[in-house]
């Protein structure tokens, strides 16, 4: 990759360093969400593939946490904060060969302004974070062979292969990038096909993904019979592709989805402004057939925004071409709001865990705290504090039988049980529901021992998530307490939620197992 000299590298550099810092700090104030604790079981016990996901963010973890012996909030997210970094460079690389060092500049700053690349895949513990980065990596590799086909060896090739086999062992719509690549080549550079290079690459990713495949044909394909689920309703939906829409403006940043779509309006102006107009047509096809898919899935099935967060690296690199012609400004004034925006919500929300906390969800006694965002990154700690000085007094006055276990029904709130309060204490969580309410932790039960005839348990869940052991485990425990005990996780005087323990005794029958 070439490396450039001018003073961008200097505003580059501090944009990454400015990113760091924020990131490093945040996390040493906010805990870890449902989904990030969750992750943590992919390091706690590594497979070549899991329930949910391939096993990149997983390893992800065990290296930046050097295999789980520095284990904290901010270690967790170590990895994702680092390969977002590298992610920025590159896109900035790219976008200077794609015009020139402005436009990567400005492709960076769109980058690091939107929230779901620099803070939900760039913060946050999750299988886009290292996808993400070889996302970025195979985009920059194609650009440079549309612009410089005769400098792109054989060792790029696979390079290549290997960038997108990395992808897809983050997250398997990683594969979208031969789709994407494979329909410009059609429409646009026939001639690649008689490359040997081209057909090595692909090798090199089919060989990435067989950890993949060989899981999955052990567990009878059963993340594709889970996924598939997700993604087979029928009944068209309008409300569903409304939300959809409206959750890629807000995870995008508004100020950076308009900015980029008002680039996309003066699209013949940037086909004109770049050094290549076949790049940019190359990039069209890496990022609109993918926004398609989703937003044709979303008008038959609910969908997630960040589904299509990857299509929109390369819409930020046509945007950087455009606002890089349209001022003289280091930073356009558009981006300028963007990042007032960025920081707006940084700070409101910071505000609304610590300063001004506000009960934005159920207020109702059976589920207080419901849908509210603040509860996602706080309490935890509180929790398993509160909850270790009660397990202790239960086991020295022999309320408990010795290493009773905790009992989750589903993988949240199981995640943060297993990471802030089950680990530290030395007890082992046990999953008893179905498959698809406790995912990876299934899997987590064939590692240790199941309950044992006689055997005592916790139960433990939050006013947000609201539970009756009762009404689950009747059949397994002889005697389930009825009144919890209670721990109020308040803030300024504001109870955010509820923490309900209850104790299951003397297990009369071990529930089956889950897996064969």
């Amino acid at each position: 990759m070439k490396i450039t000299t001018t003073n961008y590298q200097k505003k580059m550099g501090w944009l990454i360093l400015v990113s760091i810092t924020i990131k490093i700090f945040l996390s040493l104030f906010l805990e870890l969400g449902n989904d990030e604790v969750y992750y943590y079981t992919y390091a706690l016990q590594p497979d070549w593939s899991h329930f949910d996901h391939p096993p990149m963010v997983g390893w992800m973890i065990q290296l930046f946490t050097f295999n789980l012996t520095w284990v904290t909030d901010v270690s967790m997210r170590l990895g994702s904060i680092v390969v977002s970094a590298i992610s920025v460079w590159i896109i900035f690389e790219t976008g200077t060969l794609l015009k020139d060092e402005k436009s990567g500049w400005i492709a960076a700053l769109l980058y690091s302004l939107s929230i779901y690349t620099n803070i939900i895949a760039g913060m946050f513990v999750m299988p886009d974070s290292p996808q993400l980065l070889f996302f970025c990596f195979s985009i920059y590799l194609m650009v440079r062979y549309v612009i410089q086909p005769t400098k792109f060896t054989l060792v790029h090739w696979v390079l290549l292969g290997l960038c997108i086999g990395l992808a897809t062992l983050s997250k398997v719509h990683g594969l979208y990038l031969w789709f994407g690549f494979g329909l410009f080549i059609l429409t646009n550079q026939v001639k690649t096909l008689k490359i040997p290079g081209l057909y090595i690459a692909v090798i090199v990713t089919i060989i990435c993904i067989i950890p993949i495949l060989y899981w999955n044909f052990q567990n009878d394909f059963i993340t594709y019979q889970y996924h598939s689920k997700r993604v087979m309703h029928t009944g068209i939906s309008f409300a569903n592709v409304t939300q959809q829409l409206i959750g890629e403006v807000l995870y995008q940043n508004p100020i950076v989805y308009a900015a980029v779509a008002w680039a996309l309006f003066n699209f013949k102006k940037i086909k004109q402004l770049s050094n290549n107009y076949l790049s940019i047509h190359l990039l069209i096809y890496l990022s609109f057939p993918l926004l398609f898919i989703f937003w044709g899935v979303s008008l038959f099935n609910p969908t997630l925004p960040h589904w299509t967060g990857p299509g929109f690296i390369s819409l930020f690199l046509i945007a950087g071409i455009y606002w890089s012609n349209q001022t003289s400004q280091i930073i356009p004034s558009i981006l300028k709001w963007a990042i007032g925006f960025m920081g707006l919500v940084v700070v409101v929300f910071l505000s609304l865990v610590y300063v001004f906390p506000k009960q934005l969800g159920s207020k109702s006694i059976e589920n207080l705290g419901e849908y509210n965002p603040i509860n996602d990154v706080t309490g935890w700690r509180h929790f398993s504090d509160t909850f270790t000085k009660t397990y202790h007094q239960d086991q020295l006055s022999g309320k408990m039988s010795k290493k009773a276990p905790i009992i989750t029904h589903k993988w949240f709130p199981g995640g943060h049980l297993l990471f802030y309060t089950a680990v530290p204490l030395g007890v082992n969580v046990i999953a008893i529901g179905p498959l698809e309410d406790i995912h990876k932790f299934a899997w987590l039960n064939k590692a240790h021992a199941n309950l044992q005839i006689g055997q005592d348990a916790y139960f433990i869940t939050p006013s947000n998530l609201p539970a009756n052991p009762t009404v689950l485990y009747h059949a397994y425990f002889k005697d389930i307490q009825s009144i919890p005990d209670t721990t109020y996780i308040k803030t300024r005087g504001v109870i955010l939620r509820n923490f309900y323990v209850y104790r299951m005794k003397n297990c009369i029958q071990i529930p089956a197992s889950i897996l064969p």
